[in-house]
């Protein structure tokens, strides 16, 4: 990790720079801002807020992506509250002690993973969900417990991620073929997520209702006409013949192929795929209602 030491105390920035090195950090030090190589980018910068270093605002515009913790000898608007606002992490107060500094660096590096992992899931969930469109007239329960009765798993995992950001709660996924037995008490104030309700006998769906009963709670289901207490919205994809775990029939099969497969080849590559002529992939299009894509 390479920091920045823009400190025009050199006894103070030479104490700290040997500090950050024997816990392993690259340091360099400059007394103004003019001495800097502007090309080169630093992890963390230890920003004094002396006049003689430069201009704090302009230093903390420049140097955006990287942790700034500022180094000041008295609290004003100046010192700390404009440069905070602009940008920077923290400060200490001098004379300041050397653990203190070392905990903010380290405290806001572990605080700027997480903020990247983070955007990283966020990004991939993003990704996921794209292609799993909702009808907009499907009405959210706003109340648990409430059960989602799905041909597509995908389409459920999205409304539980939506339901779980408007109530800014955690999720917690249970898979009732890993273990049937669920203690809610360990998920308080989170939302339990069920993703595979269908698989239960309806004894023991019955058993399951009244454990959870009172805590916040989404079940998914891949049969249809499920028995349910509670309410329920139905979510179908149309172009999902069959549920996750079902075995396909012969036209279920070629239905799912040629909604998939037909804006790829032309009718002529694709019939001879699917071992079938294309007067015969014309009359299963009518006979499944797939419109053919040009």
């Amino acid at each position: 990790m390479n920091i920045l030491i823009l400190e025009d105390e050199i006894y103070l920035a030479q104490k700290v720079a040997s500090r950050l090195q024997e816990d392993g950090y690259t340091t360099t030090h400059h007394v103004s801002y003019k001495d800097i190589d502007k090309t080169q980018n630093y992890d963390a910068i230890l920003l004094s807020t002396n006049v003689q270093v430069g201009d704090t605002q302009e230093i903390i515009k420049k140097y955006k992506n990287s942790i700034i913790i500022l180094l000041v000898s008295y609290l004003n608007d100046a010192t700390v509250t404009k440069p905070i606002k602009a940008g920077a992490y923290d400060y200490v107060l001098k004379p300041f002690m050397m653990d203190e500094l070392i905990r903010k660096i380290k405290h806001y590096v572990e605080f700027k993973t997480l903020q990247n992992k983070t955007r990283c899931y966020e990004n991939y969930i993003d990704f996921i969900f794209c292609n799993s469109k909702i009808d907009e007239s499907i009405q959210i329960p706003e109340s648990f417990p409430f059960l989602i009765e799905t041909n597509d798993r995908q389409l459920a995992d999205k409304i539980v991620q939506q339901t779980a950001q408007e109530l800014k709660k955690e999720i917690v996924y249970i898979s009732l073929e890993q273990d049937i037995k669920v203690d809610p008490t360990l998920y308080k104030n989170k939302i339990i997520y069920i993703c595979d309700f269908h698989i239960l006998k309806n004894t023991a769906k019955e058993y399951l209702l009244r454990t959870l009963n009172g805590y916040d709670v989404i079940f998914c289901s891949l049969d249809t006409q499920e028995n349910f207490p509670h309410k329920k919205i139905i979510l179908k994809n149309d172009n999902k013949s069959t549920t996750n775990d079902s075995l396909l029939t012969i036209n279920d099969y070629v239905k799912s192929m040629v909604i998939k497969f037909q804006s790829k080849y032309p009718d002529t590559e694709l019939s001879k795929k699917l071992g079938i002529s294309r007067k015969s992939l014309w009359e299963k299009r009518k006979k499944f209602g797939i419109e053919k894509v040009k």
